[in-house]
């Protein structure tokens, strides 16, 4: 059901040291980093996702808000999670695409829920673009 999620963080650096440590020792990792959020898993699968909270609060950070993606079983599912979130009047945040900057086969759509929460679908099997 849940794909991955991310959690804001006052200081990124003492922050990944402690993930780097407490998830080293059961077998996770730094899969991606953009110097504003760290994906940690396992090789080419981020699930725990963790980035900087600016002074000003969660509003304006990587992860302004919680984020939760849930696993799609195709292209046509994160459609269709999109499609009915759209009929419901989520605020549409990114329509469904490929995203080869997280990895190849990564296809997602993300919208607000009705308390502003990014909430996507994503499917790690789509063909490419």
């Amino acid at each position: 059901m849940i794909d991955h999620f991310g959690i804001n963080c006052s200081d990124l650096a003492a922050s990944s040291a402690f993930y780097d440590k407490v998830l080293g020792v059961l077998g996770f990792g730094r899969v991606l980093d953009f110097e504003v959020a760290i994906g940690y898993g396992v090789p080419g699968k981020p699930d725990f996702w963790i980035g900087t909270q600016p002074e000003g609060g969660p509003s304006s950070g990587p992860n302004r808000e919680v984020h939760v993606a849930f696993q799609a079983e195709s292209a046509d599912a994160v459609r269709a999670f999109f499609d009915a979130a759209v009929s419901l009047g989520a605020e549409v945040l990114h329509e469904p695409r490929n995203w080869p900057e997280y990895h190849e086969g990564y296809y997602g759509a993300f919208v607000r829920d009705p308390d502003g929460n990014n909430v996507e679908a994503v499917c790690h099997t789509a063909p490419p673009a």
